[in-house]
């Protein structure tokens, strides 16, 4: 015997197109936890690219900004101690689900090196 409730009919349906915003959301807040941690990779990355730079004499400006393409703002700083050391100072703005849309904060990677240009072999 087959039993029936009635008034049941196209529930899976009502409860997916409910449940479709929730799901929307924790994959847009996913892709944006994404961002953010591939945003400090870049920062990170960026100013240990512009110390080496900088430690051999090279421009540091264009090392630092070398792997960055236009969709990302950043701005490095670099300079030397003068107790033999360089350090170089990237700061990347995390951007809201697309690159190159807005920045919810900045980002700032640190990175210092010996300075090679003085050294003697």
């Amino acid at each position: 015997m087959r039993t029936h409730r009635d008034g049941d009919g196209g529930q899976v349906a009502v409860e997916f197109l409910g449940m479709v915003p929730l799901i929307l959301l924790t994959l847009a807040l996913l892709w944006q936890v994404v961002l953010v941690g591939y945003t400090y990779t870049l920062a990170g990355n960026a100013a240990d690219e512009a110390a080496r730079a900088y430690a051999v004499g090279d421009d540091c400006h264009e090392a630092a900004l070398r792997h960055f393409d236009g969709a990302w703002k950043a701005t490095p700083r670099c300079g030397a101690d003068g107790a033999g050391m360089v350090t170089a100072v990237v700061s990347v703005e995390v951007p809201v689900l697309v690159p190159g849309f807005g920045g919810l904060f900045r980002v700032v990677g640190k990175a210092g090196a010996i300075d090679e240009r003085n050294l003697t072999p």
